[in-house]
């Protein structure tokens, strides 16, 4: 493959022709908002503007509702031998393209399981997809070729290829994706009313559950439109376990509590520790950071010293600023190594 073109240039698609063009993949960028597709060429993602003749590949960057249209135009147009887009929503788009009469063989419907709260191509990053599953979701009538340029495209951005049905997608996605940002968005929305006093309180742990909340609201209007009754079924379910937790609150009865919060722990312990992989036990290291330039990296380097494998940090700052924590989440056989090492080199731990 040495000719894409990418219509829509915000976080995923601008994202998409970085990761193409450092590959030396002749990238052209298609946006009805002519400065966005500028901005996207001016970080070094291609070349605003369509190409002169077919490219070997379309990516559709567009919002799911929109998909069947954009794909519709540019097919009549010729722009591209085959088409993908990265949508998250797979079912609905691809009904609308039948009813349209789209041309079936030349798509795939994909989607790249990533993303950032942030949106527009200033957000974008040629890295965003690396290590991170990518689903592919290819009709009965997509061409083995038009799937291979997507599989081409997906090894081209550092993505680990998925292959599922479109409504198994949709379900899956309203699960771990549509309904987490929606409940997001409904805390956040709690907060607007929220006394002074009780947001000065806020910490890490109120800031990681909102921070989703932050995503573009048109945008998620529309995934959450085109995938509507997945959504909804998710919710149904939910919906149960708040009735649940409400009764158990009130009349009171802990032992019920107790059993629904035994029911997320161990839900939590299923998500796998990297994207796309199985889940894997880590143990959290807890360090006193003081505010000095510096401390940080401090620290990474005296847990790189002592051979600690460190898959994630989480930052906690101090509501007076002088101080805050560093969690380190480690594999479980190494936490009580580092933590003694780091302990013996005089930082604050709590294991």
């Amino acid at each position: 493959m040495r000719t894409v073109a990418v219509v829509g240039t915000g976080l995923i698609g601008t994202s998409v022709a970085l990761a193409l063009a450092a590959r030396g993949i002749t990238t052209h960028l298609i946006d009805r908002d002519g400065a966005a597709a500028r901005t996207a060429a001016a970080l070094g993602a291609g070349t605003a503007g369509a190409p002169p003749g077919p490219v070997d590949l379309a990516v559709l960057a567009v919002p799911p509702g929109s998909v069947a249209g954009v794909l519709e135009e540019h097919q009549k147009n010729g722009l591209a031998r085959a088409y993908t887009d990265v949508g998250s929503v797979k079912g609905p788009p691809l009904d609308e393209i039948a009813a349209r009469g789209g041309d079936l063989a030349s798509f795939v419907g994909g989607h790249p399981m990533a993303g950032r709260e942030r949106s527009g191509p200033l957000a974008a990053r040629a890295e965003l997809f690396e290590g991170r599953p990518w689903v592919l979701t290819p009709d009965p009538a997509t061409e083995p070729a038009v799937l291979g340029r997507a599989l081409e495209l997906v090894r081209l951005c550092g993505g680990t290829p998925v292959v599922l049905d479109a409504e198994a997608h949709d379900h899956a996605v309203a699960l771990i994706s549509h309904v987490p940002h929606l409940l997001a968005t409904l805390l956040a929305a709690r907060l607007d009313d929220g006394e002074e006093v009780a947001l000065r309180l806020a910490g890490q742990g109120l800031r990681d559950v909102t921070r989703i909340a932050a995503g573009d609201a048109g945008l998620w209007t529309d995934i959450l439109a085109t995938n509507a009754e997945a959504v909804a079924a998710v919710l149904d379910g939910l919906a149960g376990d708040l009735d649940a937790v409400r009764r158990a609150l009130r009349e009171p009865a802990p032992a019920e509590l107790t059993a629904l919060l035994e029911r997320g722990n161990a839900g939590y312990a299923r998500i796998p520790g990297k994207h796309g992989g199985t889940a894997v036990a880590y143990r959290s290291v807890r360090v006193v950071l003081r505010d000095r330039t510096g401390e940080l990296a401090r620290l990474l380097s005296a847990a790189s010293a002592v051979g600690a494998n460190i898959e994630d940090v989480r930052l906690e700052h101090a509501t007076d600023g002088s101080a805050g924590l560093a969690e380190l989440l480690v594999a479980d056989g190494s936490a009580d190594t580092l933590t003694a090492e780091l302990r013996r080199r005089e930082w604050t731990v709590h294991a």
